[in-house]
């Protein structure tokens, strides 16, 4: 998961990930889009496999997303993945100044419309998608992008409560989990979700790859360990202080933490933050 950073930056580390034997990269959108990044990083290692993990889907059209997804795809040479997400109500309404609801049903349209979008960049069938929240029928040839050899772009979704995770069994290429997870999570609740979808569909299980986030604490020395332990309790916080993700806590027989967590981030308190994710829960 690379972080946020200039292209010479993210060029660097891309070449020193390949250098080191890692297979790919994984792009989330905060504070910068991903695609510049992406850019950067397949020029500089060009072996590795790329994807976003997510981009934020609302704010931009279907087209756009498969148009970027598109050009992607042929200048890595058939090495990207194109990860959506819906994000929240808050950041898509109050940030991006998009329509959200119903977040579900709209994912799905969106994510048909995309496919509609693949299958016309292929020569597959002319554009025509109508759906509840996404309209596409036209695409002149001078405004289509030019045919390539690595046209079947995978399509991923994020997702965590069980509608999305039976839109992604039923119709995503993969799952993006998000990174406050637990075993328990993936074995009780996303899975069950995925399969049940990919029943619908007529698809195996194993159709669905799944792309899963851990806090990981590689380190040499105890005082590296505990800096690194910190860090993560606080991540964990922080994903843990919203209430849609209290039932991750509750399943693991930790009531109450999620709410804690709130209030303390509300209050500022890191330390506190970091404190209440115990050792047992990291």
């Amino acid at each position: 998961m690379a972080p946020t950073a200039g292209w010479a930056e993210t060029a660097e580390l891309a070449r020193t990930i390949e250098a080191a034997g890692f297979s790919g990269m994984l792009f989330t959108e905060t504070s910068q889009t991903p695609w510049g990044q992406i850019t950067a990083a397949s020029l500089a290692a060009p072996t590795l496999q790329f994807c976003t993990g997510i981009a934020v889907a609302f704010p931009r059209s279907p087209m756009i997303a498969a148009s970027q997804a598109w050009e992607l795809a042929e200048n890595t040479r058939g090495k990207f993945r194109l990860g959506l997400g819906s994000q929240v109500r808050a950041h898509v309404k109050r940030r991006y100044g998009a329509e959200f609801d119903p977040p579900g049903p709209r994912l799905r349209d969106y994510v048909a419309a995309v496919k509609a979008c693949l299958r016309a960049f292929r020569g597959d069938e002319p554009l025509h998608h109508e759906g509840p929240y996404y309209d596409l029928s036209l695409l002149p040839a001078q405004w289509a992008p030019r045919r390539h050899e690595w046209g079947d772009v995978k399509v991923d979704i994020s997702a965590v409560g069980p509608y999305m995770c039976r839109l992604a069994g039923e119709l995503a290429d993969g799952v993006h989990v998000h990174p406050l997870h637990s075993m328990h999570y993936l074995r009780e609740r996303l899975l069950p979700g995925v399969a049940e979808g990919a029943a619908r569909a007529g698809r195996a299980t194993d159709d669905v790859d799944l792309i899963v986030p851990v806090f990981a604490i590689p380190c040499d020395t105890p005082e590296e360990r505990a800096v690194m332990v910190r860090t993560a309790k606080t991540q964990i916080g922080f994903y843990g202080s919203t209430a849609n993700y209290a039932f991750q806590f509750d399943d693991l027989g930790y009531p109450g933490t999620s709410a804690e967590l709130n209030r303390r981030l509300k209050a500022g308190d890191l330390d506190g933050v970091a404190a209440t994710i115990t050792d047992e829960m990291l």
